[in-house]
C-alpha cells in the first residue's frame, strides 16, 4: 500500500488482455444447447468435458452470434479472493489514520470487493469479519503479518468501471459465472454469496472513463475521512494514457491533502510478466512507497514484509 500524502503515486507493469481461448472456461453458462457439455474434473486443476470437441464445434457453429458477441469483450472475474490481499491495507490504513475509510475503486465491475467487510476471512492464524457471511476468505498469510482490528471502519465506499456488471441483470450474472471454471466449486460458492450480497447492498458502481472519474472523486479532500483509492489486477489492463491521468489525478489530490483527510493507495496488481502475456503469479501491494508484500493473483497466500 502506499500513502499518497508524500509521495508521487509509483506505475506498475501492463499484461496483454486474455486470449480468446481463455474465455470459454464454462460453456454450460453461455450456450443454451451445450448443457450436453459435462465438466469432468481433470488432474493437475485442469477440467475436460466429457463429449466436448465434437459438442463444442456443433456450438460454435449453430450459436456463432452469440459467441462473436461474447468474445467481443473482456473477461470481468471479480474476483473476491482478492480482498485477503486488500484487506492488509485497509488495515493499516485506518491504524496509522486513526479514520474511517471513504473507498473508491477503479475496475469494480460488479462492485463485489467493494462489500470486503462482509466477507469472513481466515487469514492464517486470525479470524475476521462476520461468521455468518455468505463470503468465506481463506488465504495463506506468512512473513510480517499485520494484525487485525475487531473492527474497521468504512465511511462510505464507491466504484468505477467502463462497463458495470448490473447485479440484477440475470445475463449480466450468468456471463460473470462462466468465467469460473466448472471444476472451481469453492470459488463459484464464492462468487454466488457476494452476488447475494451485492442484490442486498447495492454498491454504486459508475459507468465511465477511469481517469475521469479519478479525477473527480478526488478533486476535494473528504474531511474526517481517508480517502483509499483502491484497485486489484486492473493497472495493468488500462491504457498508458489512462494510468498517466490517474497517476496526475492522485499526485494533485495528495497536494491539497489534508491531515484530517489524507488521501491513501491500495493496490494489487501484477508485479512482472512472464513468457507469451501471461501474468506473473507474484503481484504487489504498496504502502508509504515501499511494498508491504508479495500475493498470489487471486489471494490465495500473502507473503507481507
Amino acid at each position: 500500500m502506499r500513502c499518497c500524502r508524500p509521495g508521487r503515486p509509483g506505475r506498475q507493469g501492463r499484461t496483454g488482455a486474455a486470449a480468446p481461448g481463455g474465455r470459454l472456461p464454462c460453456a454450460g453458462a453461455v450456450g443454451p444447447a451445450s448443457a450436453a457439455v459435462a465438466p469432468v474434473p481433470a488432474r493437475r486443476g485442469g477440467v475436460r468435458c466429457a463429449g466436448a470437441p465434437p459438442l463444442l464445434r456443433r456450438l460454435l457453429v449453430d450459436e456463432a452470434d452469440h459467441f462473436r458477441t461474447y468474445l467481443a469483450s473482456a473477461p470481468q472475474t471479480n474476483e473476491v479472493m482478492r480482498s485477503a490481499v486488500l484487506i492488509g491495507g485497509y488495515a493499516a490504513i485506518a491504524e496509522r489514520t486513526g479514520l474511517p475509510l471513504a473507498l473508491r475503486e477503479v475496475g469494480a465491475s460488479a462492485g463485489l470487493n467493494l462489500l470486503w467487510d462482509r466477507f469472513h476471512y481466515t487469514l492464517g492464524e486470525q479470524r475476521w469479519g462476520d461468521e455468518a457471511s455468505p463470503v468465506r476468505i481463506v488465504s495463506d498469510w506468512r512473513g510480517h503479518v499485520p494484525s487485525l482490528p475487531p473492527r474497521i471502519a468504512v465511511a462510505d465506499r464507491r466504484g468505477n468501471d467502463l462497463l458495470p456488471i448490473d447485479v440484477g441483470d440475470d445475463a449480466a450474472v450468468l456471463r460473470l459465472r462462466s468465467y469460473v471454471w466448472p471444476d472451481q466449486a469453492a470459488r463459484m460458492a464464492r462468487l454466488q454469496g457476494a452476488l447475494a450480497l451485492a442484490r442486498r447492498e447495492r454498491p454504486v458502481v459508475d459507468a465511465g472513463d477511469a481517469a475521469a472519474w479519478v479525477a473527480r472523486e478526488l478533486a476535494a479532500p473528504r474531511p474526517d475521512a481517508v480517502t483509499v483509492l483502491a484497485h486489484s489486477v486492473v493497472w495493468q489492463y488500462l491504457p498508458p494514457e489512462t494510468r498517466e491521468r490517474i497517476d496526475a489525478a492522485l499526485a494533485a489530490a495528495a497536494r491539497q491533502a489534508r491531515d484530517d483527510g489524507p488521501l491513501a493507495l491500495a493496490a494489487h496488481g501484477v508485479l512482472r510478466q512472464r513468457r507469451a502475456g501471461r501474468a506473473a503469479a507474484h503481484a504487489v501491494a504498496r504502502w508509504r512507497g515501499a511494498h508491504a508484500g508479495r500475493a498470489h493473483p487471486h489471494g490465495e497466500w500473502v507473503e507481507w514484509v
